[in-house]
C-alpha cells in the first residue's frame, strides 16, 4: 500500500515539474508571455472578480442612468443605472463557464470517436467518419440559431455548453483520428502488441500520452470558439437572457440609441474591449504552445 501511495506521489511530483517546465518555456517568448498573463488575468477575474467586485443586478437608479467613466465608475454606467466595469467582471464568470464547458463537452465526443474511429478501424471507423462527414457538411451558426429557437424555454451555463458543442467535435475528431491513425504504427506501440498487452494499456499508456500536448490545444481552441458563437448569440438576441454576459450587454447597447455617437459609446465598445482581449489572450497561448511542442515551428519563429 505504501509503495503503491508511493508510486502516485512521485507521479504526480513528475507532472507538476513538467508542467512547470512547460510554463517556463512558454513565459520566455513574448506571445507566450502576452498569452499566459491575459488568460490568468481573465481567469482571476471570472474566480475572484465577483466577490472582490459584487453587484446588485436588481439595481435600478434613474439618476444613475448613463454617467460617463468616473472614479466612482471607471467605465460609466449603463440604461439601468449599474457599474459596467462590474458587469464585466460579473459576466466574465458566465462567459467562461459556458466557454470552457462547452469545449470539454466538445473534447470528450472528439476524443472519444477519434480515438474509436482510428484505432478501432473496419466498420466503426466507416459509421463514424461517415457521421462526421455529415455533420461538418452542416453550417454551424444557422444550426446555432435553429437549436436555440427550438429550445427556447430552456436555459442555463450546461444548456448553453451543449448547444455550442452540437457540431463543433466533427472537425476535432476527424483531426484526432488522424493523429491516432499515425501514432498507433509507431514502433513502441507495435512492441507493445507484441508483448501481448491488452487495448486498453495501448490506448491510455501509449497513444493518449503522445496526443496531451495536442488536447490541450484542442481545448484551449475550443474554448475560443465556443465563446465567440456564445456572444454572437447573445448578442443577437435568441439565446436565453442573462443580464450578467457580455453578449446581452452588447445586444442592449446596440438596442439604445446613440450607443455609439454619445456618452454610451462605453456600453458598447468596453465588453467589445474585454472579448478582443481575451480572445488574444487564448489564441496567443495556443499558439504558443503548439510551437513548444512543435519543433518545426519554433525552428520557423
Amino acid at each position: 500500500m505504501e509503495r503503491r501511495f508511493s508510486n502516485i506521489s512521485e507521479t504526480a511530483k513528475s507532472t507538476l515539474r513538467t508542467a512547470g517546465g512547460v510554463i517556463k518555456a512558454i513565459a520566455s517568448t513574448k506571445k507566450g508571455a502576452i498569452g499566459l498573463s491575459l488568460s490568468a488575468f481573465f481567469f482571476s477575474m471570472a474566480t475572484i472578480g465577483p466577490i472582490v467586485a459584487p453587484i446588485d443586478l436588481k439595481y435600478v437608479n434613474p439618476s444613475d442612468f448613463y454617467l460617463p467613466p468616473s472614479l466612482e465608475h471607471p467605465l460609466g454606467t449603463d440604461y439601468f443605472g449599474k457599474d459596467v466595469l462590474r458587469l464585466i467582471i460579473l459576466g466574465s464568470r458566465e462567459v467562461l463557464s459556458i466557454g470552457v464547458l462547452a469545449a470539454l463537452i466538445t473534447l470528450s465526443i472528439a476524443l472519444i470517436a477519434g480515438l474509436s474511429s482510428g484505432f478501432i478501424g473496419g466498420w466503426v471507423d466507416a459509421a463514424l467518419t461517415t457521421a462526421m462527414d455529415i455533420t461538418l457538411t452542416i453550417p454551424a451558426f444557422p444550426l446555432l440559431l435553429v437549436l436555440v429557437a427550438l429550445f427556447r424555454g430552456a436555459s442555463g451555463i450546461l444548456f448553453m455548453a451543449a448547444i455550442l458543442s452540437v457540431n463543433a467535435w466533427a472537425g476535432l475528431a476527424r483531426a484526432i483520428r488522424s493523429r491516432v491513425l499515425g501514432i498507433k504504427e509507431r514502433e513502441f506501440v507495435e512492441a507493445a502488441k507484441c508483448l501481448g498487452l491488452g487495448n486498453l494499456h495501448l490506448i491510455f499508456r501509449e497513444i493518449l500520452p503522445n496526443l496531451m500536448g495536442y488536447i490541450v490545444i484542442i481545448l484551449i481552441t475550443g474554448v475560443t470558439g465556443a465563446i465567440y458563437a456564445e456572444v454572437a448569440l447573445f448578442t443577437l438576441g435568441v439565446a436565453p437572457y442573462s443580464q450578467a454576459n457580455w453578449g446581452v450587454m452588447l445586444n442592449m447597447a446596440l438596442m439604445h440609441a446613440g450607443a455609439v455617437t454619445s456618452a454610451r459609446y462605453a456600453n458598447l465598445l468596453a465588453p467589445a474591449l474585454f472579448i478582443a482581449l481575451l480572445q488574444i489572450g487564448l489564441v496567443s497561448l495556443s499558439s504558443s504552445l503548439e510551437q513548444y511542442i512543435n519543433p518545426r515551428l519554433r525552428e520557423e519563429e
